[in-house]
């Protein structure tokens, strides 16, 4: 059963977002200022995303969005089950 059906493009922003963080956690000898700005402009994207306006409780689902991703799982997934 879904509880959050969120929608691809804010799954691929998180996902995106997950990479470049843990690229920035690992050391770069010519600088990191570029993965820093895509940093930026993903969670500005996350964060300002149209999905969020229409949840009772944004932050609950911005967790179990987070989770799904971090876990490998998402609605594009529980729906071809």
């Amino acid at each position: 059963m879904r509880h959050h059906p969120f929608p691809d493009d804010l799954v691929t922003a998180q996902e995106a977002w997950t990479r470049t963080y843990q690229e920035l956690a690992r050391p770069h000898p010519t600088g990191d200022t570029a993965l820093r700005r895509r940093l930026i402009r993903l969670s500005v994207q996350l964060y300002f995303h149209p999905f969020w306006t229409r949840q009772a409780h944004p932050s609950a689902s911005r967790g179990d969005l987070l989770h799904r991703v971090r876990a490998g799982r998402h609605d594009r997934e529980d729906t071809a089950a």
